[in-house]
């Protein structure tokens, strides 16, 4: 895989912030489940994307893409009594369609790449024999299941991931009869299942919060619908941090009243010192003078890296506290923080569950190893607004795992970055 050069540049600009990949795999799923026409819009086909779109295909509906718009005829969903998915890298993609296959009968085997097959799953190789499915598995990919879910009452941990319960979420009103979902745990990614619930609702399927939990009522049906996707604040955090380093950007197409739980990225950059102006579509980020924060990551574990960033232009000693989930990432994300910013001169810990950051004036540059993660590859780019010399970064491409234009968009504020072919 090819290297990217970032060299040291001011930002300054404005960009369009992608469609929201977490919106979008909800939409796709919530569409096929459908049993009807349904177009969804704007859509990127990052790999994770295009994964989720493999995987209700390999179930019977039909896609079409025209320019940033996904049709989906979900009319002949689980019409295929057996069928192969292929999840890519996407951890999404997994842990949604286990539950989603199960609750359509249809026996399958779900394979993946990269550091997928290790990742956790035994949530769901536990609770789902219980319910009427048997699952094959090592341990992790590949994994096969047959039999046909059934309600009841699901206890499952809060604290590993929220993609085990956004996926029993998308099956169990289908079911007959009614269920819930029982917390172990303290549940962490909360606004990651705040998203699922609210983009059901889209599609006229309801969800009840309880004190333990979720109840779901049976016989429900998921409605046609063109759903109108969010912009992705996840990736708008990118661009954000880089105005907070050392210039100016606005990031347009970002809704003030979204779902998604790393819109805190906002509140976060301005508790730091930069300045930040949001209308309700858009959020405009100017560098000013930085102190450090203590940060609980619990509930936004994607923006680990891109705070660190931040954090290593604050004064003082930035804490990244209740990440621990991060070490089981596409890589362990907290060592290839830490490393990201070591490499090039700063100055990161790690701690069991977090990082610890201290600020300082400028980072030297140097030589970064990607780790075949996205959002290490991208935190790269955005430690070059306050750089002396420049990074050479392995794992240019990993940014198609979500964002395929990221350089393009990149570049467009001012950045420098150029993608080797080294092989």
């Amino acid at each position: 895989m090819p290297n990217v050069i970032y060299k040291p540049f001011v930002p300054d600009g404005t960009v369009i912030a992608p469609p929201s990949k977490s919106d979008v795999h909800r939409a796709i799923i919530c569409a096929a489940l459908s049993k009807g026409n349904c177009t969804i819009s704007p859509v990127a086909l990052s790999n994770d994307i295009k994964a989720t779109i493999g995987c209700i295909e390999a179930l019977g509906a039909k896609t079409q893409i025209e320019g940033d718009r996904l049709i989906i005829d979900g009319t002949e969903i689980f019409s295929n009594n057996s069928a192969l998915l292929d999840c890519g890298e996407s951890g999404s993609t997994l842990r949604f369609f286990i539950p989603v296959v199960a609750v359509g009968g249809v026996s399958a085997e779900f394979v993946g790449h990269g550091r997928l097959p290790e990742r956790p799953i035994g949530i769901f190789t536990k609770a789902l024999p219980e319910k009427g499915v048997q699952c094959e598995t090592e341990g992790g990919l590949p994994l096969k299941i047959s039999g046909k879910l059934q309600s009841g009452k699901y206890e499952i941990p809060g604290n590993v991931s929220s993609q085990f319960i956004t996926g029993l979420l998308f099956a169990l009103p289908l079911l007959e009869g009614d269920s819930d979902i029982v917390l172990t745990s303290p549940i962490e990614s909360v606004g990651y299942i705040n998203m699922t619930i609210y983009t059901m609702a889209q599609f006229g399927v309801k969800v009840d919060t309880t004190d333990y939990g979720w109840h779901i009522k049976g016989g429900q049906s998921y409605v046609p619908t063109d759903y109108t996707t969010d912009g992705d604040w996840s990736q708008a955090a990118f661009f954000m941090v880089a105005g907070a380093i050392n210039g100016r950007v606005t990031v347009n197409g970002v809704n003030r009243n979204s779902a998604q739980g790393d819109k805190k990225i906002a509140d976060i950059i301005s508790q730091f010192g930069a300045r930040v102006t949001q209308t309700e579509t858009s959020v405009t980020v100017e560098s000013a003078p930085m102190k450090a924060l203590t940060i609980d990551a619990s509930q936004i574990p994607d923006l680990v890296p891109i705070l660190s960033v931040c954090a290593s232009f604050a004064d003082g000693t930035t804490r990244i506290i209740n990440a621990e989930r991060l070490r089981i990432k596409e890589c362990d994300r907290l060592t290839a923080t830490a490393n990201l910013l070591n490499n090039i001169g700063g100055k990161a810990v790690e701690l069991s569950d977090g990082l610890e950051i201290t600020g300082i004036n400028r980072l030297c540059g140097g030589a970064v190893d990607g780790c075949n993660d996205h959002r290490i590859v991208m935190s790269a780019g955005v430690c070059s607004a306050g750089l002396e010399g420049a990074i050479n970064c392995s794992d240019a491409m990993s940014i198609n795992k979500s964002y395929p234009d990221f350089y393009i968009d990149f570049n467009s504020i001012g950045g420098k970055s150029d993608v080797l072919d080294i092989r």
